[in-house]
């Protein structure tokens, strides 16, 4: 079962999505680099979380890949559907923004190279969906690796993913071409998911974060907004590019190690605010914030007429209306939709139970069963 350092991971779900719900309600221009920023921290966790529960189901006595492999698809698809095709429902009845013509793509979970393949954020109530169905792509694949591939190899390979995403940066400065391919191709996030999953691996052979991150990621994060807050200069300037990358990357290691200390269980003072119980209860539907957040927000737009406060532009009484509302619908989600339907995961255990040989003859002398410890989903994307 989860325990303190998980309860913790929580509350790095609620930063994250508050940076998101900053940047679209609050900040100036209808965008922010924290907004990418909280993007990039889910990854993290998500590439830590599916790489622990991998690992450890790959670890049991009674370890089988097929039943892993069916269980884990299976309870993704409990955990993530229901939520996501129900907004794409609502979305195909009320053709808010024109939006029907893409929905096949994100029914698909292909909205990442809609947008691309565009070079256009419309419809922009759904080109949030863009990061879920990275997360999906990887979720299709990155389990055939971890429970398939020889154990010594996973590390390496996960190194390698690593490698390969931030060399695919350096193509797009050589082309001179700011496609929106260059984010949203599954190349430009597998840095991310691939750093949690790196943190993983390390956990389950007894390391952990290596001890240069551990020290010197406050001066990666320092680094990281002095380039954030510098001038990028006219277009296709000497600085345009290595500004763009250094935006990517440098966030890598501070956003890893802070995964790596929140799983570990921070203490003092951190440790009593990181377990306050509504960060982890924003954590905890952080899913259905991400998902209804736009969704909510054109409908708002929408009743402008009827809202005394100015939804209609970045500011305050957008945050105020718009994010009542999204935290009020993720939050009737969770308790009526979400949480019921979670329960269907305890008949996929990833690891099948055990038979102890002559167990019935204990019960008959009066001795307890033994208990029988399953892999647990500790993941709440």
């Amino acid at each position: 079962m989860a325990g303190a350092r998980d309860i913790q991971l929580d509350t790095l779900r609620a930063v994250a999505v508050t940076l998101v719900l900053y940047s679209h309600f609050l900040a100036p221009g209808g965008s922010s680099f924290v907004g990418h920023l909280g993007v990039r921290l889910f990854f993290v966790l998500s590439g830590f979380l599916i790489t622990r529960l991998l690992l450890e189901a790959r670890e049991a006595a009674q370890f089988k890949a097929g039943p892993a492999l069916r269980s884990f698809y299976a309870r993704r698809a409990i955990r993530i559907f229901p939520p996501y095709f129900a907004v794409l429902a609502l979305v195909w009845f009320t053709d808010l923004e024109q939006s029907r013509s893409s929905l096949p793509w994100h029914a698909l979970y292909l909205s990442n190279f809609w947008y691309a393949l565009r070079n256009d954020w419309n419809p922009w109530l759904l080109c949030h969906f863009w990061s879920l169905s990275i997360e999906e792509q990887f979720y299709l694949a990155w389990p055939l690796i971890v429970l398939l591939a020889p154990r010594r190899r996973i590390e390496a390979i996960t190194i390698g993913v690593i490698a390969f995403s931030l060399a695919y940066r350096f193509y797009w400065p050589i082309t001179a071409n700011p496609a929106l391919a260059r984010d949203l191709l599954p190349p430009a996030s597998m840095d991310a998911l691939g750093c949690g999953a790196l943190l993983a691996v390390r956990r389950a052979r007894g390391a952990d974060a290596p001890q240069w991150m551990r020290r010197g990621w406050p001066v990666l994060a320092a680094v990281f907004l002095l380039v954030v807050w510098s001038d990028p200069g006219p277009a296709n300037s000497a600085w345009e590019w290595p500004r763009w990358a250094l935006v990517q990357m440098l966030p890598l290691v501070p956003l890893a190690a802070i995964v790596a200390a929140c799983s570990n269980g921070l203490g003092g003072t951190l440790g009593r605010l990181a377990e306050l119980p509504p960060l982890l209860g924003l954590g905890r539907i952080s899913y259905g914030v991400y998902l209804y957040h736009p969704i909510l927000l054109a409908y708002a737009v929408k009743a402008q007429p009827w809202i005394p406060l100015n939804v209609s532009e970045q500011g305050p009484g957008r945050f105020l209306v718009a994010g009542t509302a999204t935290l009020v619908v993720a939050s009737l989600s969770w308790v009526f939709f979400e949480k019921p339907l979670n329960g269907l995961k305890r008949y996929f255990p990833y690891v099948a139970r055990s038979r102890p040989r002559g167990a019935s003859e204990a019960r008959r002398f009066g001795a307890a069963p033994a208990l029988d410890l399953q892999q647990t989903d500790r993941s709440r994307p």
